[in-house]
């Protein structure tokens, strides 16, 4: 399941981290991957100690923690800090899948069930860079505005292709749900947004709407694993 979560940052604010991001310490990539993935990635980072990596990915966790696409979508248990990457100067990363278990800062391990980027580069000061992502459909590339970001399975097969002029900066997540199972969290996801459409169109006392949450938080009883 991949969802889009548009507009997680103002413009002003993309500009404002685009500036603050332009003048950091970028450092090798490879440095941070594992023995396979360090193989077929060619990028930068910046180091995660760094009180620029530290205060924007604090705001970011907070923009998640109160948005309500972003809660149904992913019902978060832990969040890993955000990291920055940057890709120029044909940089890329190929394919690969996310280590199932991370230890995080605080030395909790984390189970990584959902991946997230957020883009932070303007789509069209930059060619390639896409992020293609695996699935049951095929191949889907995912290129977005500054300031969107996008959420998929960390089981997933992806890549970043080759960036071929200019640079793609962006901040990659990730994410232990409440519900380990995707299929299971797809279809809390579904429910929930049948629920909030309702809620607009029918007073807080429908037997309908009533019934309906009745049944998603049962299922979420049943599947949530904390």
């Amino acid at each position: 399941m991949l969802i889009v979560i548009d507009g997680l940052l103002a413009d002003a604010e993309v500009n404002e981290w685009r500036s603050r991001l332009e003048a950091a310490e970028w450092l090798d990539g490879r440095g941070t991957g594992g023995t396979l993935s360090a193989a077929v990635k060619s990028n930068l980072q910046l180091a995660d100690t760094s009180e620029l990596a530290i205060n924007l990915g604090n705001t970011i966790v907070q923009k998640l923690g109160v948005h309500p696409l972003f809660l149904s979508a992913a019902l978060p248990e832990k969040i890993y800090p955000p990291k920055f990457n940057c890709y120029r100067n044909g940089g890329a990363y190929g394919a690969h899948v996310d280590s199932a278990i991370m230890v995080m800062p605080n030395k909790q391990s984390l189970r990584t069930d959902i991946s997230a980027t957020l883009f932070l580069s303007d789509p069209n000061s930059y060619d390639g860079g896409e992020l293609e992502i695996e699935t049951a459909f095929g191949a889907q590339a995912v290129k977005l505005n500054a300031g969107d970001l996008v959420l998929y399975p960390s089981s997933s097969l992806h890549r970043v292709t080759p960036v071929t002029r200019g640079q793609r900066v962006a901040s990659f997540i990730w994410i232990q749900s409440m519900v380990p199972d995707e299929a299971e969290r797809a279809l809390l996801f579904d429910l929930d947004q049948s629920i909030q459409s309702l809620i607009s169109e029918k007073p807080a006392d429908d037997p309908t709407l009533l019934r309906l949450t009745s049944v998603y938080h049962n299922l979420l009883r049943r599947y949530a694993k904390v």
